[in-house]
């Protein structure tokens, strides 16, 4: 068996919810759901596409916001308030 080499992954979320989780080291997509994280793995490159500057508002962004690289194996789960505690993996980066 080969050794898995550097996959890159364009993750979309709102501008406000790629700089939370910059600012505490994490990434999340796909409104906190774990399958789309469990594919991604220690290494892999990771950027972000904002279509909204807050997730369900109007306001449109349509940048890119965010490059990282994923810095941990596996997942767990965050706690971002409001009741919403989204899967996020482990994720190093730069906001643009």
């Amino acid at each position: 068996m080969t050794e898995r080499g550097r996959k890159y992954w364009l993750a979309i979320a709102s501008a406000d919810h790629v700089q939370r989780g910059r600012a505490e080291g994490y990434m999340q997509v796909c409104h906190g759901k774990s399958a789309p994280l469990r594919r991604v793995k220690l290494g892999d490159g990771v950027v972000y596409y904002s279509p909204a500057q807050t997730m369900g508002d109007k306001d449109k962004l349509r940048s890119f916001t965010a490059q990282g690289v994923i810095c941990g194996d596996g997942v767990y789960q965050v706690d971002m308030g409001q009741g919403f505690s989204p899967i996020a993996a482990m994720c190093n980066g730069v906001i643009q």
